[in-house]
């Protein structure tokens, strides 16, 4: 399979991929065409079928797999693909993990590592609650491991929540021996707990979009009530500690401006929000120069609010 991160002006396509998007246009002269855009695991590229009528197309919508042939030309600086033919492909031809983004770590050996730590926490009543949604909840552990950790920003691919939250633990275990202020079975459940409310927020690829409860509630306040939902089955569960890990997880953004209803006001708060803010911000950039093949400054970034350079 060509991916089309490979793809160069004159390449010649003839292979199977993903239909992100379809709609219907017409051109300042009359004719009707076809706006479309093909997504792999590597990445999208628009495509035009200019002859929409032309009997080698096939009928096909958004979010179907089509196989097609065409030619990779370059437009106003833009990659294209001018689609000549198109078939539509039936389920057991293609495998889905060739067309959507995954995260490059294995996500079983993830899980696994996620679950090791939560054997760690000596509170009782914490890893009652971390084993209720880590060990017990099927629908949760299934949509957790498949969920992102946002739509574009960062860890935007399927297993992509499970590799922050991860990354996120680690930073904030580390923490805890630099810092033994830091009551670690606290801030580690936070941590574990931080983002789940994505698994409501955003939908499963290929949508991999805000869903109408993200829209109204968001993360935040879904991980809140989620931990309200586990806590009331969990006998003696103590209140204080109930509002702490609360707090925490509303308060992991930092700033009102970035989304927290609160403010950290426990330690753990702010040290889950530094390693929340750190994570994010290092596979952003990772990301980012991934992403490219150039050397030198790349141009101002709008997240970091800076012109950022290639190191040497």
């Amino acid at each position: 399979m060509k991916y089309i991160k490979d793809y160069k002006d004159g390449d010649r396509v003839f292979d199977i991929y993903f239909c992100k998007y379809k709609s219907s246009a017409v051109t300042k002269n009359g004719k009707n065409y076809d706006n479309v855009i093909l997504q792999d695991k590597t990445g999208t590229v628009d495509a035009k079928i200019w002859d929409p009528n032309n009997a080698g197309i096939a009928e096909f919508d958004a979010g179907d797999y089509i196989e097609v042939y065409g030619d990779v030309t370059v437009f106003n600086g833009a990659l294209q693909v001018n689609v000549k033919r198109v078939r539509l492909c039936n389920e057991g031809e293609y495998d889905e993990g060739e067309y959507m983004p995954v995260s490059k770590k294995n996500i079983d050996d993830m899980y696994s590592q996620l679950l090791k730590i939560i054997g760690t926490i000596e509170n009782e009543y914490l890893k009652t609650l971390l084993n209720k949604f880590f060990v017990e909840d099927e629908e949760f552990i299934k949509a957790f491991k498949k969920s992102s950790a946002a739509k574009t920003v960062h860890h935007g691919f399927i297993g992509g929540l499970l590799e922050h939250t991860l990354s996120v633990t680690r930073l904030c275990d580390y923490y805890c021996k630099s810092y033994p202020i830091l009551k670690r079975d606290l801030l580690l459940t936070a941590a574990m707990l931080h983002d789940m409310g994505k698994v409501r927020e955003i939908s499963a690829f290929p949508i991999n979009d805000y869903t109408d409860e993200g829209q109204f509630l968001g993360h935040i306040v879904m991980g809140s009530e989620m931990i309200g939902e586990k806590v009331r089955d969990i006998a003696g569960f103590p209140k204080m500690l109930e509002m702490e890990l609360k707090h925490c997880i509303i308060a992991h953004h930092g700033e009102y401006e970035f989304g927290s209803p609160k403010k950290p006001a426990i330690v753990e708060a702010m040290a889950l929000n530094l390693a929340d803010n750190t994570d994010a911000k290092m596979e952003t950039f990772t990301e980012l120069l991934e992403s490219t093949t150039e050397r030198g400054w790349l141009g101002y970034n709008r997240f970091f609010e800076s012109n950022v350079r290639m190191s040497e």
